[in-house]
């Protein structure tokens, strides 16, 4: 399978399967796109008639390139055709019962009442509530129990607001600490915050035990104070943007996340991008809102050719910051074109509900933080681990050869079928298609390996 598109000045053409991305002449991209379809006479006298005016395009050089592009297709480089179907599903095959990952709700409640919430303001629809340490520490016990030989385990405090248990957090920390090295295991933790109770106590220790800090920020703040607000309808943008730009200092400006939301009212979101960078923030990330289509935070038709070109021109954006040595991060543009995620990977999807689970506060385990909630989507609980095996099996089948519709998309390979949990919010089946979502992940994904393509060649 070959995708082909023009991109900021770059003739672009992907092939699906091998994973080799060329950039290409005018000549090259035409001659490619009629390859299969043409024989070699016909392709050389349909693209000789096409740059006769041009002199310097002999019909000996298109000849020659088109051998090239032959070579390249012997190669395995071109053309390579899709065998990868049965091994969907053989890496959770071999992982079976391996739980890498877990996300604790430490606190089902919150002290922002944001709009657009697919968390109902923390409470998940249902009750407000804080983990126990009680809780908490059998759910470390059940990760340790279920990670077998893995030596490397995630933990993301989520919430609500994890910052609420901020007690909790830290108590969860030092047993996990205390533990690691009898059972041979290294905790990662994130924290995920909506910033208001950041101070220098949770500065210096987000420094000292955090991996990753995910930040919530939408950028602008008429954007921001539009949804993200408190209980009294006040914006959150003054309290929480110093506190913010205080952590990411003393994090030397790394490790830490911005991670915004654009909606209806912003979809033209790079102008919160460069609010961000304009705050001195630079490991960013801006993400679709997930919520119900007649919810005034959707996205409309009409947003959707906004938010492509925005994509765009980010692109094009950080091209030019990085010529300035002023670069900064995004997301949903890192790519490894070289050394990435192995094929087994790449078909076989996130692993929610198989290696990575949910905790609720009162230790029942979902396939994610977007099911949770959602009592058809319990898996079981910490004490007596998954008892919903079918359930189980149902996420564990998730993989991109599970979606007919996914069989002749060029992206399929970097988005692994997608996430289940928006195809469910769109379609009722973790199995569906979530549609709009698959048109910014190829709109996302073409701009991402187009700054691949510019910066393998500002090497050069």
């Amino acid at each position: 399978m070959i995708h082909q598109y023009k991109l900021n000045g770059y003739n672009i053409v992907l092939d699906v399967c091998s994973g080799s991305v060329h950039a290409v002449d005018d000549v090259a991209y035409d001659i490619i796109a009629l390859f299969e379809e043409k024989t070699k006479e016909a392709i050389l006298a349909e693209i000789g008639e096409k740059y006769a005016h041009i002199p310097e395009i002999t019909p000996a050089e298109i000849e020659e390139c088109y051998d090239q592009i032959a070579e390249l297709k012997d190669e395995g480089m071109l053309f390579t055709p899709d065998t990868f179907a049965d091994m969907a599903g053989e890496l959770k095959n071999k992982t079976a019962g391996v739980v890498k990952a877990l996300c604790l709700h430490v606190a089902h409640t919150c002290n922002l009442n944001c709009a657009y919430c697919f968390a109902s303001q923390g409470k998940y629809h249902g009750d407000r509530a804080v983990m126990s340490f009680e809780v908490g520490k059998r759910a470390l016990d059940f990760l340790i129990e279920n990670s077998g030989t893995r030596h490397n385990l995630e933990v993301d405090f989520f919430g609500g607001e994890p910052l609420m248990n901020f007690q909790v957090v830290k108590d969860l920390v030092a047993y996990a600490r205390s533990i690691e090295k009898k059972h041979n295991k290294n905790f990662r933790f994130t924290l995920t915050t909506n910033g208001v109770l950041i101070d220098k106590d949770v500065i210096d220790f987000a420094n000292k035990e955090m991996s990753n800090v995910v930040l919530s920020l939408d950028g602008r703040k008429e954007v921001h104070d539009k949804y993200r607000v408190d209980y009294a309808g006040n914006g959150s943008w003054e309290k929480i943007v110093p506190k913010f730009q205080a952590l990411v200092k003393a994090r030397k400006g790394k490790n830490y996340y911005m991670r915004g939301t654009f909606t209806h009212e912003n979809p033209d979101f790079l102008e919160d991008i460069k609010q961000m960078l304009d705050l001195g923030f630079s490991e960013l990330s801006m993400e679709p809102v997930v919520c119900a289509p007649g919810d005034k935070a959707a996205l409309t038709e009409s947003d959707k050719a906004i938010v492509l070109d925005q994509y765009e021109k980010l692109a094009e954006l950080m091209l030019q910051r990085e010529k300035e040595g002023r670069p900064f991060t995004f997301y949903h543009y890192m790519i490894d074109l070289t050394d990435g995620p192995c094929i087994y990977k790449r078909i076989s999807g996130c692993g929610s509900g198989t290696e990575y689970m949910a905790v609720t506060p009162w230790g029942d385990l979902y396939p994610c933080h977007q099911f949770v909630g959602d009592e058809k989507f319990r898996l079981g609980d910490i004490w007596g681990g998954v008892t919903n095996t079918a359930l189980r099996q149902e996420f564990k089948d998730c993989n991109v050869y599970a979606r007919p519709e996914c069989a002749d998309c060029w992206a399929k390979l970097y988005c692994s079928g997608g996430c289940a949990a928006n195809a469910y919010h769109a379609t009722g089946s973790v199995k569906g298609v979530y549609k709009d979502g698959c048109d910014l992940f190829r709109k996302r994904m073409e701009c991402a390996i187009m700054l691949a393509v510019a910066r393998s060649e500002d090497k050069e």
